[in-house]
């Protein structure tokens, strides 16, 4: 190989190199103004994104919110240590119209996303984390759940995406519902009436 063309085999490599590089960032700009809403029939929940630590889990929950995925999809599991809630979790299309017994599974089919672990934020009160498969960090697709209380164990297993920045009270009545014997399903349907996407400023 001569020497103009391992230079033209460089500068090529280079050029794709930028085209790369510049699809991706473009690919991850997210408006950082935004805040998801949860309208339910306990009250209103407004999640603050964090798409510095999770670009590609809040790009997701932004898209299926708009394309109007979790109206109608339920809080169908309050997990509980000891009678004390701990989290609530929904997002699974499932509950809208299916069988309980299917509830939590998801749907074959569903877009999964990699694992955007966090070294530095925590599983506090009212953090937002992508729900997956047990033992299968990479298997997120559209279910969460909102810690009610700090749970280290969730740390560096979960991807945390955003934090309650509005509505913990409606959380905290949500965890306290009563729940169907010998399930951690509630008793009463907890429905996401509407979720969308808004700026922070025309939030009412």
């Amino acid at each position: 190989m001569t020497e103009r063309s391992m230079k033209i085999k460089v500068a090529l490599f280079l050029f794709l190199a930028i085209i790369v590089s510049g699809s991706t960032s473009c690919r991850h700009k997210i408006d950082t103004s935004e805040v998801g809403v949860l309208e339910t029939n306990y009250g209103r929940i407004v999640i603050e994104f964090l798409p510095e630590s999770a670009p590609n889990h809040v790009a997701n929950f932004k898209e299926l919110a708009r394309e109007g995925f979790y109206d109608g999809t339920r809080f169908h599991r309050l997990v509980k240590d000891k009678d004390r809630p701990i989290a609530v979790q929904g997002g699974d299309p499932n509950s809208i119209n299916g069988d309980p017994s299917t509830w939590g599974h998801g749907q074959p089919g569903q877009k999964t996303l990699k694992a955007e672990i966090s070294a530095s934020l925590k599983h506090e009160r009212g953090m937002v984390s992508a729900a997956r498969k047990p033992k299968e960090k990479d298997s997120a697709t559209s279910q969460f759940f909102i810690c009610i209380t700090a749970q280290p164990i969730f740390d560096g297993d979960y991807t945390i995406f955003g934090r309650v920045i509005e509505g913990m009270n409606v959380v905290d009545s949500i965890g306290r519902a009563p729940m169907v014997k010998g399930t951690e399903r509630p008793l009463d349907p907890v429905v996401v009436s509407k979720a969308y996407i808004v700026k922070r400023e025309d939030l009412k």
